[in-house]
C-alpha cells in the first residue's frame, strides 16, 4: 500500500494500480533503497520501493546515475593531465639543458637527482599556490594568487616558462572543457582587465578545482606532470633513452610522495626556494649559445 499526502494535510490509502496514472509524469526518486519521495503539483508521493520494484516500476528510468556523470568527468580529468594537451610544456627543460650544458649532468645518478631537486623546488615554492587555487577556484583568488607569485619568482626565465604555459593551459581549457562556461568568463575577464601574468601553478590549481579534483589530488598532479616533463626533456637531450625514462619516472615515484607529504597544503606565505643553485642555472638558459628548449 502506499500513501499520499495533499497539501490539505488528508490521507487515503490507495493500491499501485491506483497510482499508475500519476506515475506517467511523477519522477520518482529513490532514497537509499528504503522509500521513494516526490513532489508533483502539490503532492508528495511516498512509496515503498520494494512495492514498485514488485510492479514493474523502474526508479532510474530516464535519470543518469549520478556515478555516469562521475565517470565522464573523470575522462575531462585525465584529459588535463594528458600529455596530448597542447599547453607547451615539452618546450622547456626546467632548466636541465642548462645543467648539461654546464656539466653539472652527465650521467643517469645525476638527472635523477637533477629529477628530485626540480621536484623539491616544485614543492616548496609552487605546491602552495596549487592548493590555494583548488581550493577556492574563483576569480578574486586566482588574481589575488597570480600577483604574489609574479612578485615572488626572481628568476626571468622560469617566470617567462610560467606565463607562457599558464596562459596556454587557460587558453586550451577554456577551448576543450566547454562543461565549464566560467572558465572562458573568466579568461576574457582576465585578459581584458590586463592585471594578471597567467602564471601556470595557480592556473592549474583553479582549473583542478573546477574539474572536481580534491586539493590532495590537485597537487599530486601538479608534482606528476612537472615530473613527467623533465624527464621528458632529458630524453629528448638524449640523456637516457625511452625504456630508461620510463624506469626512472617510476623509480622517483615513491620519493615524489614523499615530497609531497612533506609540502602540500602549505599556505602560499610558506612558498620557499629550496634549491637556489637550481635557480640560478635556470637563470643562465637565455645565454646559451644553442639550445633546444624556451627554458
Amino acid at each position: 500500500m502506499c500513501r499520499i499526502d495533499y497539501k490539505t494535510q488528508s490521507r487515503a490509502n490507495v493500491s499501485v494500480t491506483d497510482l499508475e496514472p500519476i506515475f506517467s509524469y511523477v519522477h520518482l526518486i529513490q532514497q537509499f533503497s528504503v522509500q521513494s519521495s516526490c513532489l508533483e503539483r502539490g503532492i508528495l508521493i511516498t512509496v515503498d520501493s520494494g512495492l514498485l520494484m514488485e510492479h514493474g516500476v523502474d526508479l532510474n528510468q530516464g535519470k543518469e546515475t549520478p556515478a555516469s556523470a562521475g565517470h565522464i568527468l573523470q575522462w575531462s580529468q585525465w584529459q588535463l593531465l594528458d600529455s596530448i594537451l597542447p599547453t607547451g610544456g615539452f618546450a622547456h627543460s626546467f632548466g636541465l639543458e642548462a645543467a648539461v650544458q654546464a656539466y653539472m649532468v652527465s650521467k643517469p645518478e645525476d638527472l635523477k637527482t637533477y629529477v628530485i631537486h626540480v621536484l623539491e623546488n616544485t614543492g616548496s615554492l609552487l605546491l602552495p599556490f596549487v592548493y590555494a587555487a583548488s581550493k577556492c577556484p574563483n576569480m578574486d583568488t586566482y588574481t589575488r594568487l597570480d600577483k604574489i607569485l609574479d612578485a615572488t619568482l626572481t628568476n626571468e626565465v622560469s617566470k617567462k616558462a610560467s606565463i607562457s604555459q599558464g596562459s596556454a593551459l587557460l587558453r586550451i581549457a577554456a577551448a576543450v572543457f566547454v562543461e565549464l562556461p566560467s572558465l572562458k568568463k573568466m579568461r576574457d575577464t582576465l585578459l581584458g582587465s590586463g592585471t594578471v601574468s597567467f602564471h601556470h601553478a595557480p592556473v592549474f590549481g583553479l582549473i583542478c578545482g573546477l574539474l572536481g579534483f580534491d586539493s590532495e589530488t590537485s597537487q599530486r598532479a601538479y608534482m606528476f606532470i612537472t615530473m613527467r616533463d623533465t624527464i621528458s626533456a632529458a630524453t629528448r637531450l638524449n640523456l637516457v633513452g625511452p625504456l630508461g625514462a620510463s624506469v626512472l619516472q617510476h623509480q622517483i615515484a615513491h620519493i615524489a610522495e614523499e615530497l609531497l607529504s612533506k609540502w602540500m597544503n602549505r599556505a602560499v606565505e610558506e612558498a620557499c626556494q629550496t634549491a637556489p643553485l637550481l635557480d640560478t642555472v635556470q637563470g643562465c638558459h637565455g645565454y646559451l649559445f644553442s639550445r633546444l628548449f624556451s627554458s
